[in-house]
């Protein structure tokens, strides 16, 4: 990731917490904040939307949801054009998100990760690039594929 690449972040009002966690701990990465800013009940698809939006449009590069469980905001994410909403549990599956599906949304859940292994997480997909060898990236292109003949 480049330092002057801007990550968006946005949370449901379970992960507030979590997100105010990962934009302190992760000091080297410059973050847009779409909020929600308290634990005030909101809906997470709301967020995801706005995020993925963003990233379908090619506004921003890349961007992290978070909520409960991290699935809500992964099937909302996942239903933009462009976007590659992973949902991970580990460092492993965060830097194979990252390293084999070109992973451009980070998704983790608060009620199922503790805090210090969801900054791992966090930590090891911003700094995993896409390895763009030709099997993964012709599973990527399928995929971009499938989604033009099937979305609108």
């Amino acid at each position: 990731m480049s330092s002057s690449e801007k990550i968006l972040i946005a949370a449901d009002h379970a992960a507030v917490d979590l997100k105010k966690a990962l934009i302190q701990n992760l000091k080297n990465t410059s973050f847009e904040d779409l909020g929600p800013f308290d634990a005030n009940s909101v809906d997470y698809p709301d967020y995801a939307e706005k995020l993925a939006m963003r990233i379908s449009k090619g506004e921003a590069k890349r961007g992290i949801l978070l909520c409960g469980s991290g699935i809500g905001m992964s099937i909302a994410a996942n239903k933009f054009p462009g976007v590659r909403a992973a949902l991970v549990h580990s460092a492993e599956t965060a830097r194979l998100s990252r390293m084999h599906n070109d992973a451009n949304v980070l998704c983790l859940g608060s009620r199922v990760l503790k805090t210090e292994l969801a900054i791992e997480c966090a930590k090891v997909w911003l700094d995993t690039d896409f390895s763009a060898e030709d099997r993964h990236q012709n599973r990527v292109n399928k995929i971009s594929r499938i989604e033009g003949n099937h979305c609108r």
